[in-house]
C-alpha cells in the first residue's frame, strides 16, 4: 500500500445535535492545524510575488533614468556623414575622430586642422578641399577623389589609402609614415614631395620611402 497524504476535511460543529467528545475535539484541532498550514504557503507565495514586482519596478525606474540622462551624448557620438552633401561647409579644427564620410560629397570643404583620427572616407569626393594640418592617423581613405586638394602638413600615419588618386594634390610637409598606398601613386608623389611635418618632424619624402 502506498502512503497518501489525506486532504484536510472540514466539519460543521455548529449544529446543536452534534456533541463534541475528546476524540472529536482532537480531530477538530488537527483539522484546524491543517487549515493553517495549507494557508501559509499561499500567503508566502503572495508576499514573494509582491516583493519581486517591487524589485522589478525599481530596477526599471533606475534603467529609465539612466537612459534618459544621456540622449544628447549618444546622438552626438553616432553622427555620421555617409552619402551626405557637405560641400563648402566649414569643419576647421573640429573633432571628427571616428566619424564616417562614406560616399560623401565634400567639394571645397574646409577641414583645416580637423581631427579625423580613425575616420572613414571611402569613395568620398573632396575636390579642391582644404585639409591643411588635418590628422588622418589610422583612417580609411580608400578610393577617395580629391583632385586639387591641399594636404599641406597633413598626417596620414597608418592610414589605408589604396586606389586613391593624388593628382594635382599639394603634399608639402605631409607625413605618410606606414600608410598603405598604391606604388604608382607613391612614384607620382615622390616627384613633388618636399617639406617636413611640423608635428611629427618626419620628412615627406622619407615617409613615402622616396629615393
Amino acid at each position: 500500500m502506498h502512503n497518501q497524504t489525506k486532504p484536510c476535511l472540514t466539519r460543521n460543529l455548529a449544529h446543536p445535535s452534534q456533541r463534541i467528545y475528546p476524540s472529536a475535539m482532537s480531530s477538530s484541532i488537527s483539522q484546524a492545524s491543517c487549515l493553517i498550514s495549507t494557508s501559509q504557503p499561499s500567503r508566502l507565495k503572495k508576499l514573494l510575488i509582491r516583493g519581486f514586482s517591487l524589485v522589478l519596478a525599481i530596477a526599471l525606474a533606475v534603467l529609465w533614468v539612466a537612459l534618459g540622462a544621456q540622449p544628447a551624448v549618444a546622438a552626438i557620438d553616432t553622427v555620421n556623414y555617409n552619402n551626405a552633401n557637405i560641400s563648402n561647409q566649414d569643419f576647421s579644427h573640429a573633432d571628427l575622430s571616428g566619424k564616417a564620410f562614406v560616399g560623401a560629397e565634400m567639394r571645397n570643404v574646409n577641414l583645416q586642422g580637423a581631427n579625423l583620427h580613425s575616420s572613414m572616407m571611402t569613395k568620398a569626393v573632396l575636390l579642391n578641399a582644404n585639409l591643411r594640418d588635418v590628422d588622418l592617423t589610422d583612417a580609411l581613405v580608400d578610393r577617395v577623389f580629391w583632385v586639387g586638394a591641399d594636404l599641406t602638413n597633413a598626417i596620414f600615419e597608418n592610414a589605408t589609402m589604396t586606389r586613391t588618386s593624388f593628382q594635382d594634390v599639394t603634399v608639402t610637409g605631409a607625413d605618410f609614415t606606414n600608410a598603405i598606398l598604391d606604388r604608382y601613386e607613391i612614384a607620382l608623389l615622390c616627384k613633388r614631395a618636399d617639406g617636413v611635418n611640423p608635428v611629427t618632424g618626419v620628412s615627406t619624402r622619407e615617409s613615402l620611402g622616396c629615393r
